[in-house]
């Protein structure tokens, strides 16, 4: 009986919750968790079906590094253009980018149109992310931020995370394997999600236009800068959330292939470590998220960054194929990591000023994060796989979580002043 009125009344907790939430905030977590769940489906077989199109670990790191330079450089008049004329228009335009990278993936003959498909891929992912940020950065309250936060995260990742790998790999093994001719089906079918998803937000998301932003007469160089004098914590975090982003250019792109070719994994175990990592999210988030909104955002990165560590440890070692699932369950704590230092990130500026600031912050980071692919390339090529993994968190060690431990707590900062 106690059972069943906890349950009752955690039920009712949540219901209420979820009522007290922003339309917008409920719109784009629909949005995301769909985008999730197409791109789980290919994203085991992503970087195999590169390199199974003629792409040396070099090329794929470099062509990795030129999608994501191009994102990063072009984030900043993402999030000028969010603050001036609004999110949704910005919005379709990532989505759209989207639709085209999938659709040069499904006709790619050779590895070498792939550089246009991730060049839009990330592109598109960054813009369609921005907004979606920006979205949750502007709508959701303090004391529920990490948790609404983390409950995207974990319907995103999770629940649909969880059946778009064993969708995935289900086709891929009907359709001949882990070669071009058995992944390609997959890009067609998420041209067909990506639309579902442009159609979403089209019809249902708000106009939310900003035309006079704080600084807009300054132009664009000048609104950047008028984000970055509030303080040098902001600064300091561009580091971190740039160190952070390594695993962008050095982990995810590798760790699929290094698990196939060098593991010896099958399409099934490739599967399930995607489906191991969103289990992650699914089973943790919302505590997390709930942890991190209680006790403050920084304890809860000091419990999970050392077990994204541990993922790429175990995936070196890994002797079989349940190490190696292990490993991807252990990879899902880097997702729980970023959407609680995301959650830090939008406590830092004011709300006229967050699609500069997000901006700012996807700029270092894809920035960083593609020269790093490059390198992991390389060091692939040169010194042996298990290097590039030892590498990522060797570095994390070392830089960002000094610096994370040098800044202030954020949960519950005066949402308007940054801090001194």
């Amino acid at each position: 009986m106690q059972k069943d009125q906890f349950a009752a009344r955690l039920l009712l907790k949540g219901i209420g919750f979820l009522r007290r939430q922003p339309r917008d905030w409920k719109v784009t977590v629909v949005r995301s968790s769909l985008a999730r769940f197409v791109y789980q489906m290919i994203f085991p077989y992503q970087s195999v079906y590169t390199v199974a199109l003629g792409a040396t670990a070099t090329q794929l790191g470099a062509i990795n590094g030129v999608g994501m330079g191009v994102a990063g450089v072009l984030s900043p008049l993402v999030g000028w253009l969010i603050d001036r004329v609004g999110i949704k228009r910005v919005y379709l335009v990532g989505i759209g980018l989207l639709f085209f990278s999938y659709f040069i993936y499904g006709i790619a003959l050779s590895w070498t149109i792939i550089l246009l498909a991730l060049a839009a891929f990330w592109l598109g992912e960054t813009i369609s992310g921005h907004s979606c940020a920006t979205v949750c950065g502007n709508s959701l309250q303090s004391a529920d931020r990490a948790t609404a936060m983390t409950l995207c995260e974990t319907l995103a990742a999770g629940l649909l995370g969880i059946a778009g790998p064993l969708l995935g790999a289900l086709l891929v093994a009907a359709f001949g394997g882990a070669n071009v001719r058995g992944i390609r089906p997959l890009f067609f079918l998420a041209l067909g999600g990506t639309l579902v998803t442009f159609l979403l937000v089209y019809f249902q998301l708000s106009e939310q236009t900003r035309r006079e932003p704080a600084g807009s007469r300054l132009g664009f160089f000048g609104d950047m800068a008028q984000v970055l004098r509030q303080g040098h914590h902001l600064k300091r975090w561009l580091v971190i959330v740039s160190a952070g982003s390594l695993p962008l250019g050095m982990v995810f792109p590798f760790s699929q292939v290094f698990a196939h070719t060098v593991k010896g994994a099958d399409p099934y175990v490739l599967g399930f470590m995607v489906t191991g990592c969103a289990l992650t999210s699914l089973v943790l988030g919302i505590p997390m998220g709930r942890l991190a909104d209680r006790i403050g955002r920084k304890k809860v990165l000091y419990l999970t960054l050392p077990l994204f560590w541990a993922s790429n440890l175990v995936l070196i070692w890994a002797p079989g194929p349940g190490f190696l699932i292990a490993a991807g369950v252990l990879q899902g704590f880097y997702y729980i990591c970023a959407t609680v230092a995301g959650a830090m990130s939008f406590e830092l500026v004011p709300a006229d000023q967050m699609g500069r600031w997000i901006g700012l912050m996807r700029f270092c980071r894809f920035l960083l994060a593609s020269v790093t692919a490059f390198i992991a390339g390389m060091i692939w090529d040169a010194l042996g796989p298990q290097y590039v993994f030892l590498t990522v968190t060797g570095l994390d060690v070392m830089i960002r979580l000094p610096l994370i431990i040098g800044m202030p707590e954020t949960l519950g900062l005066p949402k308007k002043t940054a801090p001194p």
